[in-house]
C-alpha cells in the first residue's frame, strides 16, 4: 500500500467519457482518490451517493474527487448517469487494475480495487490512506479532518 509522506504514483486513465486524465494534471489542489470495487453494487452506490451529497466539503477545501474502479469507462458512464454523479470517474480497466496495483489496493482474488481512500495534497504527496472491508462502507467522518489539516500551497 502507498505510504503517507510518499509521492503519489502518477497515472493516466480514461474518464467515463473516454478522455485521458492524469493525477499530475490536478497538481496545485488536493485530490481524494476513492478506489471502489464495482459500479452498481449496493455498497459502492451508497458510498458514491454520500460523496455526491457532500460535494460542498470538497469545494470548501478546493479538493478534487477522483473515483477509480476496474470497471470499463462505459460502465462508469452508465453508473454516473444513473446516479447523477458530478465528480470524476476513472476506469482502471486496462491494463486491468494497474493503478490499483501501483497504490497497493488491488484485490487479486476478486479482480478489483479494494475500498480505499487516498488523500493527496496539492504537491502530490500522500497525506492519508484509509480503508474499509470489501463488505462494509467506509467511514467518511475522518476525511474532513484530513482535508482541514492539509498543508496549504
Amino acid at each position: 500500500m502507498t505510504d503517507t509522506g510518499s509521492t503519489a504514483p502518477d497515472f493516466r486513465l480514461p474518464n467515463r467519457e473516454g478522455e485521458s486524465r492524469t493525477l499530475s494534471q490536478y497538481r496545485g489542489a488536493p485530490a481524494v482518490l476513492v478506489f471502489f470495487p464495482f459500479a452498481f453494487s449496493p455498497i459502492c452506490t451508497d458510498e458514491l451517493c454520500h460523496l455526491q451529497d457532500h460535494t460542498d466539503t470538497f469545494e470548501e477545501f478546493g479538493a478534487r474527487v477522483l473515483c477509480i474502479s476496474t470497471d470499463s469507462h462505459y460502465a462508469l458512464d452508465a453508473f454516473a448517469r444513473q446516479e447523477s454523479y458530478d465528480f470524476e470517474m476513472l476506469s482502471d480497466h486496462w491494463p486491468h487494475g494497474e493503478v490499483a496495483r501501483a497504490y497497493g489496493v488491488f484485490d487479486e482474488q476478486e479482480g478489483c480495487a479494494r475500498r480505499h481512500t487516498v488523500t493527496v495534497d496539492a504537491s502530490g504527496i500522500v497525506r492519508d490512506v484509509s480503508s474499509a472491508d470489501m463488505t462494509e462502507a467506509r467511514e467518511w467522518d475522518r476525511l474532513r479532518g484530513v482535508l482541514e489539516n492539509l498543508p496549504r500551497p
